[in-house]
């Protein structure tokens, strides 16, 4: 018969106290040899785990990949590696150059990438993207986008020095191509002339000297025909007179381009001369047999820096 004062499948208020304070109040169960030796190794293990678990981790080496990795998302100081990089067209001296460079580099760093490659100082550089590239923004800032040109506009130093050039040494030049030239005397067109030997009444001539121009007409001389050739200088008319048998023209000393000359060749104290009446080598007016010592004086007097004696 069930208790008084409890219905059935229900426990009464007190019993899990009472069960509670029964298991407490239990005397614990002595441990055999063979628990005890397990329940020790147990803790011993927990011990050392726990030990385990507040050591660092250990440091990476410096060459360790895994040390590296972790930079290689970040930016990278030495330039180039994991920074984002933009492809440029240099253009300089019509030549085109394809770089790769970073985006985030400013306008002077630009410069040095282009003297690398060009050898034009970055002094000397003016570089424009729409307009000049400032040197203290990036790139980014002036918003550069992949592809674009880049033009570049300087001279090297050698282009420099090459403008710079004194006139003198540049006619110096010119004069030493004109020496490696066959001589004139040795020229056909000349040489028939030549060949026919010093004229019979040929004006004595003074080797190594440089006198004014006489006061009579310079004569015994040939032209290009090989026919007789006086030149009268008429300085009180600016005129030079080129008189042969048939006639003598008279040419304003101004219309005159020209004067040159050269030695003849086993005869150099007489020279073969040329005046210049046209635009090109075709006008010249040749004369053969000038007494060496008039020459520098007729070239002064026809071009205008004769002077009264």
């Amino acid at each position: 018969m069930a208790a008084a004062g409890a219905p059935d499948g229900m426990e009464e208020p007190g019993m899990d106290m009472e069960a509670e304070t029964v298991a407490t109040e239990a005397p614990a169960r002595s441990l055999n040899c063979v628990e005890a030796e397990a329940a020790a190794g147990a803790a011993a293990e927990d011990s050392s785990a726990a030990r385990g678990s507040l050591q660092p981790a250990p440091a990476q080496p410096p060459g360790d990949p895994a040390a590296q990795a972790s930079v290689s998302n970040g930016e990278d100081a030495g330039g180039g590696a994991g920074r984002e990089l933009v492809d440029l067209k240099i253009i300089w001296n019509k030549t085109k150059h394809d770089v790769k460079f970073p985006l985030d580099s400013t306008g002077s760093e630009l410069k040095q990438k282009i003297h690398s490659i060009t050898g034009l100082p970055p002094a000397m550089q003016k570089v424009m993207y729409k307009g000049l590239v400032p040197e203290d923004k990036t790139l980014r800032e002036i918003k550069v986008t992949s592809g674009a040109k880049i033009m570049v506009v300087g001279s090297t130093i050698n282009d420099v020095l090459a403008v710079n050039t004194p006139k003198d040494a540049a006619q110096q030049d010119a004069k030493a191509e004109e020496n490696k030239k066959e001589p004139l005397c040795r020229q056909k067109q000349h040489r028939k002339v030549l060949d026919k030997g010093k004229p019979e009444d040929v004006m004595p001539s003074v080797k190594g000297a440089q006198e004014r121009l006489p006061a009579v007409p310079l004569s015994g001389m040939y032209n290009k025909s090989g026919g007789k050739v006086r030149l009268t200088f008429k300085l009180e008319q600016d005129q030079l007179w080129i008189g042969t048998k048939e006639r003598t023209e008279k040419l304003p000393m101004g219309s005159i381009k020209n004067v040159v000359s050269e030695p003849i060749e086993g005869h150099e104290d007489y020279h073969m001369m040329a005046f210049q009446l046209g635009p090109t080598e075709a006008s010249y007016y040749w004369v053969y047999w000038v007494p060496t010592q008039y020459v520098d004086a007729i070239k002064d007097t026809v071009l205008g820096k004769w002077q009264y004696f």
